[in-house]
C-alpha cells in the first residue's frame, strides 16, 4: 500500500519537516530575488536557437527527395520540436517566465507545437499533477490511466497487454497527453455529461486540425513533388519528439524510489509535508548540460517539483542546495543514469502486468510500491536514508541465514 503518513515514512519529526520546509522557502526567495538579465538572455537565446533549427528543417525539407536534405531536415525539425516542447512550452506554461511580463512569453498566451491544447495541459499538469503529485486516485499521471505502476491499483486481465500499451504510449505520447484531460471515459461512466465535455473536445479537435494541417498537409504540399518525403520526415520528427518526451517524463516519475501516497496523506498537509512529498515522489537522472537542456532541465525533476514556477535554467544550481538539505535531514536523493532510471521503470511496467500472486515482494515493501509499514519491527532512526540502508542490511542478513 502507498504511504499514508509521510512524516513517519521519512523518519522525521514534525519539527524536522517544518524546518526543512522553511529552508526550502528561503531558497525559493533567494533565487527569486536574483532573477534578472542573465535569465532573460538565456530565454532569448533558446527561442532564437529553436526558431533557427525549425527554419533550417523546414527549408531543407523542401528538397526532401534528396537523402542528405531529408536527414538534415528531419534532424533539425525533431530537435526544434524537442526544444520547443521541453525547454520552452513546458516551462513557459508553468509560469516560469511570467515575472518578465512579456505577453509573447507568458503562461497565459503560449501555445505549443503538439496536439495537446495548452489549457488542457495546464489543468491536468500544473494543477492536478503538481498539487496531487503521486496521490493514488488523484494524480492521473500515475500510469496515465492505462499503465499499472503501483500495486495500489488492483490487477485486471487487461494489464497483461501493458507492455504493448507502454510502447504505443511512447510512440504517440503527444496524443496521450492531448487526451489526458478530456476524461472521455468519464462520459461513458456518467462522471460528466457530454455537454460538459463538448467544449474540451471542440478545443482539442481545433488543435488537432491545426497540427495535422501544418505538419502533414501544408508543409508537405509546399515541397511539391517531394510531398511524400516531407510527410515521412514530419512523421519521423514527431515520433522522435514523442519518444524523447516519454523517456524524460517516465525517468522522472517511475523509477525505484519515486514513492506513491494515499489520499489520507493529504489530511492537514503543511507546506513542509508538501515539499517532502515532492522530494520523495520524484526522481532525477544524471546528465551533462546538453542533455539537461534537451530535457527542459527535467533531469532535475526533484527540483522542478519543489519549484515548478522557477526558471528551468536555475535548477542545476538549486540541485546543489537540495542535495545538501537531503544530507542534512538524512533523506535519499533519488538519481541515476537515464538508462538505469528507465530500465527500472520498464521492469515495473512489465512486472505489474502480472497478477499479484505471481509477484514476490509485498505491497508495503517493493521497489515500486512502499509504505511506512516496510519498517515494522525495526528500530526507529532519524532519517529515511539511514532507515533504508538498515533495511537493506537486514534483508541481506536474512538471505545469508537462508543459505546456511
Amino acid at each position: 500500500m502507498a504511504i499514508t503518513d509521510i512524516r513517519e515514512y521519512a523518519h522525521l519529526t514534525d519539527a524536522d519537516v517544518e524546518a526543512l520546509g522553511a529552508e526550502l522557502d528561503s531558497l525559493r526567495r533567494e533565487i527569486e530575488s536574483d532573477l534578472g538579465a542573465r535569465d532573460v538572455a538565456y530565454l532569448r537565446r533558446t527561442i532564437r536557437a529553436q526558431r533557427a533549427l525549425e527554419i533550417v528543417g523546414r527549408v531543407a525539407l523542401l528538397g526532401s527527395g534528396k537523402r542528405g536534405l531529408w536527414w538534415l531536415g528531419t534532424g533539425s525539425l525533431a530537435l526544434a520540436k524537442i526544444i520547443e516542447n521541453m525547454e520552452l512550452g513546458h516551462n513557459v506554461m508553468h509560469g516560469q517566465w511570467d515575472w518578465m511580463n512579456d505577453p509573447e512569453v507568458h503562461s497565459t498566451t503560449w501555445e505549443w507545437d503538439m496536439v495537446c491544447a495548452a489549457p488542457h495541459w495546464k489543468h491536468s499538469h500544473n494543477f492536478v499533477h503538481h498539487k496531487y503529485t503521486n496521490i493514488v486516485g488523484m494524480d492521473h499521471d500515475v500510469g496515465y490511466k492505462i499503465l499499472r505502476v503501483t500495486r495500489d491499483e488492483p490487477w485486471e486481465p487487461k494489464r497483461l497487454f501493458q507492455p504493448f500499451f507502454n510502447v504505443m504510449l511512447a510512440a504517440t505520447f503527444e496524443w496521450g497527453i492531448g487526451l489526458h484531460d478530456l476524461n472521455l471515459s468519464g462520459v461513458a461512466k456518467g462522471e460528466q455529461t457530454w455537454e460538459e465535455a463538448k467544449p474540451k473536445v471542440k478545443l482539442f479537435a481545433t488543435k488537432i486540425a491545426k497540427q495535422v494541417g501544418k505538419d502533414y498537409i501544408l508543409f508537405p504540399a509546399l515541397s511539391g513533388p517531394n510531398f511524400k518525403h516531407t510527410l515521412t520526415a514530419n512523421l519521423t520528427a514527431n515520433l522522435v519528439r514523442n519518444l524523447w518526451a516519454y523517456m524524460v517524463i517516465f525517468c522522472g516519475h517511475f523509477p525505484d524510489g519515486a514513492e506513491k501516497f494515499t489520499l489520507e496523506s493529504l489530511e492537514n498537509e503543511t507546506q513542509g509535508q508538501w515539499y517532502l512529498r515532492q522530494m520523495l515522489g520524484t526522481a532525477n537522472f544524471d546528465t551533462g548540460p546538453t542533455l539537461a537542456f534537451l530535457s527542459g532541465n527535467l533531469s532535475y525533476q526533484i527540483e522542478h517539483h519543489l519549484y515548478p514556477d522557477l526558471p528551468s535554467n536555475r535548477l542545476p544550481e538549486i540541485s546543489v542546495r537540495v542535495r545538501e538539505l537531503c544530507d542534512k535531514y538524512d533523506l535519499p536523493y533519488t538519481t541515476g543514469s537515464m538508462l538505469t532510471q528507465y530500465l527500472q521503470t520498464l521492469r515495473t511496467i512489465n512486472k505489474l502486468a502480472l497478477p499479484d500472486q505471481l509477484l514476490r515482494a509485498t505491497s508495503d515493501d517493493a521497489p515500486e510500491t512502499a509504505s511506512e509499514r516496510r519498517f515494522d519491527g525495526m528500530p526507529r532512526e532519524r532519517g529515511l536514508k539511514t532507515a533504508l540502508r538498515n533495511l537493506a542490511r537486514s534483508r541481506r542478513r536474512r538471505v545469508l541465514r537462508a543459505w546456511r
